[in-house]
């Protein structure tokens, strides 16, 4: 980073002026209620100094270039500077945290795009930043009016599916590649007539030569409907339409709307404009819109560089999804308790303080704003139902996609062990019981009336995915915040 060769030269002379001298450090600066707030972990080249490239993120992530530029002087330069107000050593690291302001004006009304075009766009790459990290971003109510949010939210689903108290319950079809269309269907159907409310596409079934989407499709929905009949329930199968253009999207999302779906599939590949249109199409139809977060470990889960998934949750329920993956604690992907704990609230609540252990950094009003479903898959069973509960809470989709299709006795008897756990430890939790604790003795009980859920806890009762790691926590809490 360059530095003045005359550090007490005015903000207009030609030249390199460093970050802080040109007004991107504000150390007296109070963030207006209508400011968008950005968290960011980053460590400093050798040599420059931690305010300097605090002032440095806050510039390049707004107004600022290199150098000196005349055309400052044609605009409210002042207004439009995001200010860096606060540097915070993180202890016992080389690590800080830099708190940046930005103007609402800086932002297009409803756009997920711009908002990250300018806050994650370029900076990034910073030759003088070692690492980078957005942890947490304020969004002002100011803001958070401007978009849609969710298309049905976690209240109206379970209206719409008349499902209560309990969490929802789902598989993903395994394999997840090289099945047939109707051996597709024939899994669905069976996991669905199994006790499940939902089975799910996996992030890339699409359409692909072994099963075109539209065969998938009919094939899905019929087992879907069979199901519904057969059980008296409302059954769904979250349809993947994702696909390489919006044109594509759209025919896939109107057929299954036409076939009766309740709900649909994109990934997060498709992009944050695709999400948002997906949205609106998903409100207009009245069709449910689950979101796999598809491709997000690429940048969130290195501690000191890339985007927290707290942020991405964020962005997610201002983009408008009803669904999204959002880790598990106990299952085979990454996820600290806190941290997840933290990605769930954010989801869930209307309105979160800060909360330093959960990564949450700053106070978050979504003024009303439906929740997004938050759904737990990964490596989880049934013997693992008291943790998932006692750690996600009831508001959420447990997803057993092997812990169903892997039962000894079939799919049908592995989601049928799924829903009598779950049922049983809600009705201890109703008795007043301490299902985390007493949990394992739940199960063994209500395995004595179930030879489904006897078999699924003997074969994976001893299974889980907790390796020794050397990797930094995900939330690291700076005394200070």
């Amino acid at each position: 980073m360059a530095s003045a060769s005359d550090p007490t030269k005015e903000r207009w002379s030609a030249g390199v002026t460093p970050y802080a001298e040109m007004g991107y450090y504000r150390p007296d600066y109070e963030p207006k209620d209508s400011d968008i707030l950005c968290a960011f972990r980053f460590v400093p080249q050798d040599g420059v100094d931690p305010v300097e490239g605090a002032a440095a993120v806050a510039g390049e992530s707004s107004t600022a270039t290199w150098t000196v530029v005349w055309t400052d002087r044609l605009s409210a330069y002042e207004h439009y500077q995001a200010k860096c107000y606060r540097v915070d050593p993180v202890p016992g690291t080389n690590q800080f945290i830099a708190y940046i302001a930005y103007d609402l004006d800086l932002f297009e009304e409803g756009s997920i795009a711009n908002l990250t075009a300018s806050i994650i766009g370029n900076v990034f790459g910073f030759k003088a930043l070692k690492s980078l990290r957005l942890e947490d971003m304020r969004i002002p109510p100011h803001y958070v009016k401007t978009f849609q949010g969710p298309a049905h939210g976690i209240v109206m689903e379970r209206e719409y599916l008349n499902k209560y108290g309990r969490p929802l319950l789902g598989a993903t079809i395994k394999p997840k590649l090289g099945l047939s269309a109707r051996n597709y269907g024939r899994v669905v159907y069976e996991a669905l007539r199994g006790g499940l409310d939902f089975t799910k596409d996996d992030e890339n079934i699409n359409s692909q030569p072994f099963m075109r989407w539209r065969d998938r499709f009919l094939f899905c929905m019929e087992a879907v409907n069979k199901a519904a009949a057969t059980s008296g329930e409302i059954k769904g199968h979250y349809l993947n339409v994702t696909a390489g253009t919006m044109e594509d999207m759209y025919e896939r999302a109107d057929f299954a709307k036409s076939l009766g779906s309740v709900i649909i599939m994109i990934d997060l590949v498709v992009g944050y404009t695709a999400i948002q249109s997906m949205s609106r199409w998903a409100r207009r139809n009245g069709v449910l819109l689950h979101l796999h977060r598809a491709g997000h470990s690429t940048y969130t889960r290195q501690k000191t560089h890339g985007v927290s998934f707290r942020v991405i949750s964020k962005w997610m329920r201002l983009a408008g999804v009803d669904h999204i993956h959002a880790g598990t604690i106990v299952g085979k992907l990454e996820g600290d308790p806190n941290s997840v704990r933290g990605f769930y609230d954010t989801l869930r609540e209307n309105k979160l303080p800060p909360k330093p252990e959960y990564g949450l950094y700053f106070e978050q009003d979504w003024v009303s704003m439906p929740g997004v479903m938050p759904v737990a898959s990964g490596g989880i069973h049934a013997g693992q139902i008291h943790q998932l509960l006692h750690y996600l809470g009831e508001d959420v989709v447990l997803q057993f996609g092997g812990g169903t299709i892997g039962h000894p006795d079939g799919i049908a008897e592995g989601a049928a062990a799924n829903r009598i756990a779950i049922e049983a430890m809600i009705q201890a939790r109703n008795e007043g019981r301490d299902y985390l604790n007493e949990g394992p003795e739940i199960l063994e009980k209500a395995a004595r009336f179930s030879p489904s859920l006897a078999k699924a806890l003997d074969i994976w009762k001893d299974i889980s995915f907790n390796f020794e790691s050397t990797d930094t926590p995900d939330v690291v809490v700076t005394p200070s915040v």
